[in-house]
């Protein structure tokens, strides 16, 4: 890790001078890169600069800039968020570059990697040294900052989400300061951080703890939906990490059960689903249903059938924990308190069959995913004070076509709140400070720390001041980085 540059010494730089530093990783305005559009595109922005630091240096410069010019800095990584929480009208600063492993503790189980690191490089490297991540969540393209920063979670009912296996971040803050903080050194600042939205400053360095080497043994059985409902809390604890796959259409529920073994590899999918027949099919039939809606039932059906035989795999940790994408898509997600998990989705299931039984109602992709995780104490997660389902539900994007999402996340969003949902944090939703702060105890205090470290708001781009602020007016709508136009 590099010495921080004092501050006096950044500020005697002449602007043209830092202008100059600057310019070998700033991204030409007339490069395609200059625009943003994160993964699944249904946000895009055209920032004032893109920035794509090398080392920590080169993000000393941009928030010495930024503070002379009185910008906005967003630190982004993969785009993966299907929101607008990387978006902004200000300065970008793209930390992929920043993507290095920089110490490796095996003995005390812990490593220390910059924040830019995608997870994928971080289990290779991870492997390289007989250790892993404790928990994975469905993907790992993101980098670890991002999935630090928004509390991402994986699923187990006993393991929390993967910011509660971080043991300290170092920050370089909107003052021009480099901190570390732990739950022993600046404790706030920490837990604020550690789902702070990227908004208490850039986060540089991640000690993570991890543990040695090992392979999952899963369990996919499909059985149905009313089934599932009824012997849930002997499912979910049965194994260390449990989720649902539900195909609505179907009535059914996929149930993946995975636990630690000795066992030796013998990685096995579901030939039909993972086979280019069953991605390229799948997905031309999802865009016939855009325009013959009686077919997303079939579709359902059809889905389910592809995955419905029992299969067991063993591999590598992060390859069992990851499941495929596959398409585009508009997603939201909320958590809800465990024990409300029953009637939260019997609730569900009584709402999409009355869409599904009219013939003008709306039509739910699949699966909705059900994952678990257990309570924490960090301020902003959606699992703070109480073990959590977290309900995901999606409408894909067949070929990048748009669907109608619009209503029926609004249906299924009412749905969860109704029933003490949490939003994930990385996902579009419609709260605003006054229903944030009656789920979220701690809110206040993390607004109060975000004055503290960061008084003019370098790093509160328009997802920020909208949730957590509350500011209102065009610039601050929740649609101004929509591609497209509002969809039913």
């Amino acid at each position: 890790m590099s010495t921080p540059t004092p501050i006096s010494q950044l500020s005697s730089i002449s602007l043209a001078h830092l202008y100059g530093l600057l310019q070998p990783i700033s991204v030409p305005l007339t490069s395609p890169n200059a625009k943003f559009t994160n993964w699944s595109r249904t946000f895009a922005c055209s920032p004032l600069a893109i920035f794509e630091p090398e080392t920590e240096y080169h993000c000393e410069l941009i928030l010495e800039l930024a503070r002379r010019e009185g910008r906005v800095v967003r630190a982004v990584g993969v785009g993966h968020s299907p929101s607008d929480l990387a978006c902004t009208t200000g300065y970008m600063l793209r930390t992929t570059k920043l993507d290095r492993l920089l110490e490796i503790h095996a003995d005390k189980r812990y490593i220390i990697a910059q924040a830019g690191i995608t997870l994928d490089a971080l289990h290779a490297e991870l492997a390289n040294h007989g250790l892993a991540m404790i928990n994975v969540g469905s993907i790992s393209d993101q980098t670890l900052g991002g999935i630090v920063t928004t509390a991402t979670h994986g699923t187990g009912i006993n393991y929390g989400v993967i910011s509660t296996h971080v043991m300290g971040l170092s920050l370089l803050l909107a003052d021009g300061s480099r901190v570390f903080c732990s739950r022993q050194e600046r404790p706030d600042l920490f837990i604020a951080s550690i789902c702070g939205l990227g908004s208490t400053g850039l986060i540089l360095t991640v000690t993570l703890e991890v543990e040695p080497v090992f392979r999952l043994k899963e369990v996919q059985q499909t059985i149905q939906f009313h089934e599932c409902v009824r012997t849930l809390d002997s499912l979910v604890n049965a194994s260390e990490h449990v989720r649902f796959w539900w195909f609505p259409a179907a009535d059914t529920m996929r149930v993946s059960s995975a636990d630690r073994t000795l066992e030796p590899a013998k990685p096995v999918g579901s030939w039909l689903w993972h086979s280019f027949f069953g991605f390229h099919v799948v997905q031309f039939l999802l865009f016939v249903g855009r325009y013959i809606l009686p077919l997303n039932i079939f579709i359902g059906r059809f889905a389910s059938w592809l995955v419905s035989t029992r299969v067991v795999a063993i591999d590598d940790s992060f390859r069992i924990f990851n499941v495929e994408c596959r398409y585009p898509q508009h997603t939201t997600e909320w958590a809800i308190p465990y024990e409300n998990t029953k009637a939260c989705l019997y609730d569900l299931h009584d709402w999409i069959s009355r869409e599904l039984s009219d013939p003008k109602g709306l039509r739910p992709h699949f699966p909705i995913e059900v994952r678990f995780s257990d309570s924490d104490d960090i301020w902003l997660s959606p699992s703070n004070g109480q073990k959590t389902s977290w309900i995901g539900i999606v409408q894909f994007k067949p070929y990048g076509c748009e669907v109608p999402y619009k209503t029926l996340f609004e249906r299924f969003e009412a749905i969860l709140y109704r029933h003490g949902g949490r939003p994930h944090w990385a996902k579009a939703h419609p709260l605003r400070p006054e229903a944030l702060r009656r789920l979220y105890p701690r809110f206040d205090d993390f607004t109060r720390v975000l004055r503290a470290v960061d008084p003019r708001g370098m790093f509160r781009n328009e997802y920020v001041e909208r949730h957590i602020f509350g500011k209102t007016g065009p610039e601050y709508d929740r649609r101004i980085f929509k591609r497209h136009v509002p969809s039913r």
